[in-house]
């Protein structure tokens, strides 16, 4: 596992991170999302309420995240975890807001209906293979 001050720059920025969830039978579901830093240690995503992914999230709460880093598509982090946490209503439109301001520089256009997630990773690591 990495020092998680290395993986945690691969995740405040403006990189696109595909989400892994279980499916009901098993198999995976990956999609992108936006995600940022939450609290201590932990990350954050948002998505509609009902989605795919927020099914998936609440029959079982694991899940993984990876990215790579805008223009090194070489170097590249992973992280592992559960969700803590499950946030609707305004709490929700505050997490969107702010990763849509990160990632457009607008707050989001989707007022209700959200929900966020905070994953507490397990595994993290980040590792550069492009030789920079």
């Amino acid at each position: 596992m990495s020092d998680w001050n290395d993986v945690v720059p691969y995740f405040s920025g403006d990189a696109i991170v595909h989400l892994a969830t279980i499916n009901e039978d098993g198999s995976p579901h990956a999609v992108p999302v936006w995600v940022g830093p939450y609290g201590d240690g932990q990350l954050t995503f948002f998505m509609v309420a009902g989605s795919r992914k927020d099914d998936n999230l609440q029959r079982d709460p694991r899940a993984a995240l990876s990215t790579t880093e805008n223009g090194n598509p070489f170097s590249m982090a992973t992280v592992r975890g559960e969700v803590v946490a499950r946030l609707s209503g305004e709490a929700a439109v505050e997490i969107a807001d702010r990763l849509a301001r990160t990632y457009t520089g607008s707050d989001y256009d989707i007022r209700s209906g959200l929900v966020a997630y905070v994953l507490k990773p397990t595994v993290a690591w980040a590792r550069d293979y492009s030789g920079e």
